[in-house]
Protein backbone atom coordinates (compact mmCIF):
# COMPACT_ATOMS: atom_id res chain seq x y z
CA UNK A 1 0.00 0.00 0.00
CA UNK A 2 1.14 3.85 -1.10
CA UNK A 3 0.52 6.66 1.10
CA UNK A 4 0.49 10.17 0.28
CA UNK A 5 0.76 12.68 3.07
CA UNK A 6 -1.89 15.45 2.59
CA UNK A 7 -0.88 17.17 6.03
CA UNK A 8 0.76 20.12 6.57
CA UNK A 9 3.92 18.15 7.62
CA UNK A 10 5.87 15.49 7.86
CA UNK A 11 4.30 12.43 9.61
CA UNK A 12 6.78 9.41 11.40
CA UNK A 13 5.37 5.99 12.00
CA UNK A 14 7.06 4.64 15.06
CA UNK A 15 8.87 2.16 13.00
CA UNK A 16 10.92 4.98 11.47
CA UNK A 17 9.15 5.71 8.09
CA UNK A 18 8.59 9.40 7.44
CA UNK A 19 5.76 10.91 4.98
CA UNK A 20 6.18 14.65 3.63
CA UNK A 21 3.80 16.95 2.91
CA UNK A 22 2.26 16.78 -0.89
CA UNK A 23 -0.38 19.77 -0.04
CA UNK A 24 -2.82 20.61 2.99
CA UNK A 25 -6.28 19.00 2.59
CA UNK A 26 -8.31 21.09 5.18
CA UNK A 27 -11.94 21.89 6.66
CA UNK A 28 -13.00 25.07 6.19
CA UNK A 29 -14.32 26.91 9.02
CA UNK A 30 -15.79 30.19 10.03
CA UNK A 31 -16.98 31.69 12.73
CA UNK A 32 -19.74 33.90 14.63
CA UNK A 33 -19.48 36.94 16.62
CA UNK A 34 -17.74 36.65 19.93
CA UNK A 35 -20.28 37.23 22.72
CA UNK A 36 -18.99 36.71 26.41
CA UNK A 37 -15.84 35.22 25.40
CA UNK A 38 -17.43 32.45 23.13
CA UNK A 39 -18.53 32.31 19.77
CA UNK A 40 -19.13 29.23 17.32
CA UNK A 41 -17.82 27.22 14.68
CA UNK A 42 -19.37 25.83 11.54
CA UNK A 43 -17.25 23.76 9.39
CA UNK A 44 -18.02 23.37 5.74
CA UNK A 45 -16.10 21.73 2.65
CA UNK A 46 -13.13 20.10 2.57
CA UNK A 47 -10.68 21.65 -0.08
CA UNK A 48 -7.54 20.45 -1.28
CA UNK A 49 -7.89 17.18 -1.11
CA UNK A 50 -7.03 14.71 -4.13
CA UNK A 51 -9.29 12.17 -5.64
CA UNK A 52 -8.64 8.58 -4.55
CA UNK A 53 -6.31 6.65 -6.25
CA UNK A 54 -6.07 2.76 -6.52
CA UNK A 55 -3.94 1.39 -3.88
CA UNK A 56 -3.52 4.58 -2.32
CA UNK A 57 -4.03 5.74 1.25
CA UNK A 58 -4.65 9.87 1.96
CA UNK A 59 -2.95 10.93 4.89
CA UNK A 60 -5.34 13.87 6.46
CA UNK A 61 -5.93 15.74 10.03
CA UNK A 62 -9.03 14.02 11.91
CA UNK A 63 -10.91 16.29 10.84
CA UNK A 64 -10.68 15.60 7.24
CA UNK A 65 -11.57 12.63 8.32
CA UNK A 66 -14.34 13.04 9.56
CA UNK A 67 -15.65 15.04 7.31
CA UNK A 68 -15.03 12.54 4.27
CA UNK A 69 -16.48 9.96 6.22
CA UNK A 70 -17.54 8.11 2.94
CA UNK A 71 -14.22 8.03 1.46
CA UNK A 72 -12.11 4.65 2.54
CA UNK A 73 -8.78 5.77 1.15
CA UNK A 74 -8.13 8.28 4.05
CA UNK A 75 -6.31 7.65 7.20
CA UNK A 76 -5.08 9.69 10.03
CA UNK A 77 -2.33 9.97 12.51
CA UNK A 78 -3.05 7.75 15.78
CA UNK A 79 -2.26 10.55 17.87
CA UNK A 80 -3.72 9.87 21.06
CA UNK A 81 -2.97 5.82 20.56
CA UNK A 82 -0.69 5.05 23.91
CA UNK A 83 2.29 4.26 21.84
CA UNK A 84 2.79 7.66 20.22
CA UNK A 85 6.04 8.71 21.12
CA UNK A 86 6.50 12.76 22.27
CA UNK A 87 9.46 14.77 22.78
CA UNK A 88 10.45 15.97 26.60
CA UNK A 89 7.98 19.14 25.59
CA UNK A 90 5.00 17.05 25.12
CA UNK A 91 5.30 17.45 20.68
CA UNK A 92 4.61 14.41 19.28
CA UNK A 93 7.54 12.55 17.20
CA UNK A 94 5.82 9.90 15.98
CA UNK A 95 2.65 7.67 15.88
CA UNK A 96 2.32 3.92 16.14
CA UNK A 97 0.02 3.43 13.12
CA UNK A 98 -3.11 5.41 11.31
CA UNK A 99 -6.46 4.64 11.59
CA UNK A 100 -9.46 4.99 9.92
CA UNK A 101 -12.96 6.41 9.64
CA UNK A 102 -16.13 4.21 10.01
CA UNK A 103 -17.26 1.96 7.33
Amino acid sequence: MEYKNYTPHAIRLNDGREFQSLGNARVEASFSDVVNDICSQVFGEVQGLPEAEDGVLLIVSARVLLSESGRGDLVAPATGHPLTVRNEKGHIVSVPCFVKGAD
